[in-house]
């Protein structure tokens, strides 16, 4: 457990020291959402009903930013190596840098979103339904970007691979966020159902992604 934490750390610490993801993940997300009401116009009407899409794909995009050097570091050190030859157990190992990943990249975003959803004309309901249901779903896009770097962790730049990987399979996550965000804000429309699927697509990631990225990673080592 103490191993599990200390990966923990040294992750929180490299996405947030300079050049780390964790900031350009940040201002790539406030670009996005800032851009938007540029390009819709002063329909303040029409950016209160795309608002929650909006920040919801802004924050998919932005959870893709900095994984192609979630691993890279390791296999180039040889610490992967290392962790393998250990015998320690290298899915706890993928876990504790998607962990690391999210509190750095992930939460931040979650906090930030209902901020700037003032910019999109949100009310206070529909910035705490935006919030809980990023909080609830951006560890799924995590977790699945972790499997994408771990697959791409043996190319030199593997960025824009990871992306075309990932994007097809956090459509359900995407779908099911912006479903339970636009329940929460109109009656017709159920909310308990495509949250509840959200919760499921985070915990179904939580059970297999470390697995298949340990996997990856040992392919990519051979």
């Amino acid at each position: 457990m103490s191993g599990f934490l200390a990966i923990i750390r040294q992750t929180v610490r490299l996405e947030l020291r300079a050049g780390g993801g964790a900031a350009v993940a940040l201002i790539f997300f406030l670009a996005v959402v800032t851009a938007v009401p540029f390009g819709v116009g002063p329909d303040l009407k029409l950016l209160a009903r795309i608002g929650p899409a909006i920040l919801w794909v802004a924050a998919l995009l932005a959870a893709l930013l900095g994984l192609d050097r979630l691993f890279g570091a390791d296999r180039e050190d040889g610490s992967l190596d290392l962790i393998i030859v250990s015998g320690e157990p290298l899915a706890l190992y993928a876990l504790g840098r998607a962990v690391g990943h999210w509190l750095a990249t992930g939460l931040p975003i979650v906090v930030a979103a209902p901020v700037l959803g003032l910019l999109l004309n949100l009310d206070p309901p529909a910035m705490g339904a935006v919030a809980l249901t990023l909080l609830a779903g951006s560890p799924a896009l995590t977790l699945i970007g972790t499997v994408g770097a771990a697959l791409t962790a043996g190319l030199p730049r593997g960025g824009l691979l990871i992306a075309i990987l990932v994007l097809p399979l956090t459509v359900p996550v995407l779908i099911f966020g912006v479903s339970a965000t636009t329940g929460a804000l109109s009656d017709p429309e159920p909310f308990l159902a495509p949250f509840l699927f959200l919760c499921a697509c985070s915990l179904a990631a939580l059970a297999l992604a470390p697995f298949v990225a340990a996997a990856a990673l040992r392919l990519a080592l051979e």
